[in-house]
């Protein structure tokens, strides 16, 4: 395959930063702590209009160079019944109030099942499993030219305790060659051993971040899970849980990310409702 003509904007490259526009009514206490965060790095945000849920990277395009928008189709397993149905927002109407112009893709993908870095992205098998009309590598076929990268990684869905199956809570890329990863020990350890093969697969190097789930039958709390931070160009903001392995992630990111503005938000309630701080943002390159 030929060399991709430039690379993919990443996450420490961005700049501007968009929220689902009924965060601060939903999570009003946990928006106050944000807000205050977000203006001590100097992090100005707009609001996505007339949004109906908070998780705005899942719904949102996912941004490839200055002025591409990749915009899949937003319709997940878990959102497949009437109650639910109703918290899909109309992307194309947020698109156009905010001036984004996108190429739409049929793929039914999640915006959180996309981890970027220049020319790889790490997705988890589960898109497999939303678009059987097609074949695995059709689907792999129209995912390369669409990112027009050189390597796409996929990871092993856990879907005996994960019914939402997003990378981005599993891996994020430190630099092209080196991912932090969950510290999965406490997991199945056919789990484990399929994870790490993957990994090893993709000849990437790996740093493990603490994690120390909620694990109660029928939870959807990300409660514990630090590798769902917000990257960008101004910081890092890392959740925190008032646990005591709070002090262990951040020295993991501090390490990992040496010449970075560093900052946490205890972010309990937002987890209890099943993401955290990468879930509820979508960051561009302006």
């Amino acid at each position: 395959m030929e060399s991709a003509t430039y690379k993919m904007i990443q996450d420490i490259e961005t700049n501007k930063l968009f929220l689902a526009d009924c965060l601060e009514t939903k999570q009003p206490k946990f928006f106050q702590r944000f807000e205050r965060v977000l203006s001590e790095c100097y992090i100005q945000h707009q609001f996505l209009p007339n949004a109906k849920d908070i998780w705005a990277v899942d719904y949102m395009p996912i941004q490839i160079s200055k002025d591409k928008f990749i915009q899949f189709t937003y319709n997940p397993d878990y959102l497949n019944t009437p109650y639910y149905q109703k918290t899909i927002s109309n992307v194309d109407f947020i698109c156009k109030e905010i001036g984004i112009e996108t190429i739409k893709s049929k793929l039914i993908i999640d915006g959180g099942n996309i981890v970027k870095c220049q020319n790889k992205v790490i997705m988890t098998d589960k898109v497999f499993n939303e678009n059987k009309n097609l074949s695995k590598n059709e689907i792999i076929k129209q995912l390369i030219e669409l990112f027009e990268i050189e390597e796409l990684i996929f990871i092993p869905w856990d879907n005996i305790n994960d019914e939402i199956g997003h990378a981005d809570g599993m891996v994020r890329f430190i630099n092209e060659d080196t991912i932090l990863i969950n510290d999965y020990s406490i997991e199945d350890e056919k789990f484990q051993y399929d994870f790490r093969l993957a990994i090893d697969k993709a000849r990437l190097n790996v740093v493990e971040l603490p994690y120390n789930p909620v694990l109660k039958q029928n939870s959807i709390s990300a409660t514990g899970i630090y590798i769902n931070y917000l990257q960008m160009e101004q910081a890092i903001l890392l959740p925190i849980f008032n646990s005591k392995q709070d002090d262990i992630a951040f020295k993991v990111i501090e390490e990992c990310f040496k010449e970075k503005i560093i900052k946490t938000i205890e972010s309990n309630e937002l987890a209890k409702e099943g993401g955290i701080l990468n879930c509820i943002t979508w960051n561009i390159l302006d």
